[in-house]
């Protein structure tokens, strides 16, 4: 099926691939954009995940957020939908055609997203035991939905 949704097991360079996009985002941004995170299940050494890099990205107001948001479609991003759970983010893809493969979620400094998305990723990693069971929770949709996205 094309577009299936694909999980993976954990691989060391989606730390790598973080790093680079981080370092591409700060310096496009040219100090509009004060932290990135790596969040996400790539974000969780050992965890199976979806191959798409996860990054939190900041700004101090809002009204930096459009411009932040403009620079960073200049890597090749693309602005999405945001998911309601993060609905006062721009949400940017890329590449800006085909499958993503990373994923920014553009907020203002102390705000929900960036501290919800914090929260889960630290916990998981503080408590492992609970990674596994978001990890097996995640293949068994998965393996219903049998890849499909509109059901995963």
């Amino acid at each position: 099926m094309e577009n299936s949704v694909r999980l993976m097991h954990y691989s060391p360079a989606w730390r790598q691939e973080f790093e680079q996009t981080k370092s591409g985002i700060f310096q496009s941004c040219q100090g509009d954009v004060t932290a990135i995170d790596h969040v996400g299940s790539t974000a969780i050494p050992g965890l199976i995940a979806r191959p798409i890099i996860d990054l939190v990205a900041v700004v101090p107001n809002d009204r930096l957020l459009d411009i932040a948001a403009s620079q960073i479609e200049g890597l090749n991003f693309r602005r999405i939908a945001a998911p309601l759970w993060c609905s006062e983010a721009i949400v940017l893809v890329k590449p800006r055609h085909g499958e993503p493969t990373h994923q920014v979620f553009l907020t203002i400094a102390g705000g929900r997203t960036q501290l919800r998305t914090l929260a889960i990723r630290d916990h998981f990693r503080d408590v492992p035991a609970r990674a596994v069971e978001y990890e097996s929770a995640k293949v068994r949709r998965w393996k219903d939905a049998e890849g499909d996205p509109e059901h995963y």
